[in-house]
Order: C-alpha cells, then structure tokens, then sequence
C-alpha cells in the first residue's frame, strides 16, 4: 500500500469534484444508509483517494454498495458530490477491469446501464435475463425460469420494454457521456 497523491488529482479530473476539501467530518458516512453493508465507510474512502490509494478504493465493495442516493452528497459542508466519486470509481474500476470481492455488483451494474442504453428506461426482464446469464449461466438461468413465467402470468413484469418519450435523448446522454 504505497501512496501515490498524484492519483488523487487523476480522480479529481475525472469526477470534477474536489476531493482534496474533505476535512473527515463524517457527516457522509453518519448518513448514509448502507454502511452497514460496506467495507469502507464512505470519509475513509475519500480519505483513502486523497492519500492516493487508489487500487485499494477501486477493489473495495463500497464503490458498488453505494446505492447513489445522493444522502452523503447532500449532507456534504464542502459540495463534494460523493455519489458522483463512487459512479467515477465504478466506471474506473470496470474499465480497467479491477475484480472485486461484489463479483455480481459489477455485472448488475453493466445490465443496468446496457437495458437504459437501449431503451431509454430500464426493462426488468431483459436486464435480469443478462445479468443471470452472466452471473449464474444457463443453470441461473433455469433456477429463474420459474419466477419470472409465475411473475408473467400474474402480469407483473412485462416481455416487451414500454415506450418512452424521451429514449432518444437518454442515447444522446450516453453518447456525450462515452466521449
């Protein structure tokens, strides 16, 4: 674990976000509402960027625990969008194809952003579909089957996405995001 200060600025470049502000007051992790599930907290995972540790931030499950909701960034008294870091480290980590302890969070992760990609919104069953069959095979596939025909016949779950209004603009979003 040697620290490099030098990937602090990288991330801060990446994220647009002022890492090095971050005086450790704990507010971000005090709030949020899946430390309980992390193994970094999220002021020891700043902490842990400003040092320069990098690839120990990138295979921590923290980055894909992080349910985005924004609590950390809200409750921040220096404006330091966190949620937006751990998006940053999540990117970062997949593709620089860093493997982590959370092997199905980054997988969700690419099934998530793929079905938004193609149809403007998310559509469940194709996403689980992917993610299943990447994760578990076809025999997490078989294990699903049942669930997803049961939740079919009951007319939870839909087999074609819905239309959205706005599909071509989401596109646009990726588009200038892959730039």
């Amino acid at each position: 674990m040697i620290p490099k200060p030098s990937l602090r600025k990288k991330i801060e470049e990446l994220s647009g976000q002022k890492i090095s502000a971050c005086f450790q007051c704990e507010k971000c992790t005090n709030g949020c509402p899946v430390t309980f599930a992390m193994d970094v907290v999220p002021h020891r995972l700043m902490r842990m960027l400003q040092l320069g540790l990098l690839d120990e931030a990138l295979r921590s499950d923290t980055i894909w625990v992080c349910a985005s909701c924004e609590t950390c960034t809200t409750r921040c008294p220096n404006d330091i969008d966190i949620a937006h870091v751990m998006d940053t480290l999540r990117q970062l980590s997949q593709r620089e194809g860093i493997k982590t302890a959370q092997k199905s969070a980054p997988i969700f992760h690419s099934a998530f952003l793929s079905s938004l990609r193609r149809h403007g919104r998310v559509h469940e069953p194709e996403m689980a579909v992917v993610y299943t069959l990447r994760s578990g095979g076809l025999n997490g596939l078989r294990k699903q089957a049942g669930t997803g025909i049961a939740m079919f016949r009951r007319g939870k779950i839909k087999l074609l996405p819905p239309r959205v209004s706005a599909g071509r603009q989401v596109k646009n979003i990726f588009k200038k995001v892959k730039k």
